[in-house]
């Protein structure tokens, strides 16, 4: 199963929004991910319904933060993005009338909400301003200036 790293790339989209003077055009996005325009404008709509980012159209326009990164948390992203599934694993609905298959599928579905409610809940305290804190310091470490690009590290 292909993992979903649309969480992943939007924070890190964030944290460049943050350290930009205007506004990232899709296509500067997508160079920058390694993906399409088209893609980038789709998966940023949700942020921009959530008002962490806004964008504007024509020339001069693009994506900038709606909002600090100190007002937003990784659960936040999660659901902009679409709440994806945290976990690979799933439950085997072959032969729902077996007693085994209910069985095994009552323990794994109450150990992966359990899971996945752990996980969400520490989403909830981690703010993305937390992430670009933690770049700066690696980056201070390492003598890089915060504000350049990841491939310049």
């Amino acid at each position: 199963m292909r993992h979903d790293g649309r969480l992943s790339r939007m924070l890190h989209v964030l944290l460049h929004m943050d350290e930009q003077q205007g506004p990232m055009t899709s296509e500067d996005i997508a160079g920058m991910l390694g993906t399409n325009p088209a893609l980038v404008r789709r998966t940023l709509a949700g942020l921009r319904d959530g008002g962490y980012v806004t964008s504007e159209r024509g020339h001069g326009g693009g994506w900038m933060l709606g909002r600090p990164l100190s007002e937003m948390t990784l659960a936040d992203v999660y659901d902009a993005v679409g709440a994806p599934e945290v976990f690979a694993l799933g439950l085997a609905d072959d032969q729902p009338q077996c007693l085994v298959e209910q069985a095994v599928n009552t323990a794994l579905r109450q150990t992966l909400d359990e899971a996945r409610a752990l996980l969400l809940r520490r989403f909830a305290e981690i703010r993305v301003s937390d992430l670009r804190d933690d770049f700066a310091a690696r980056a201070a470490a390492l003598g890089i200036h915060p504000g350049m690009r990841c491939a310049e590290a």
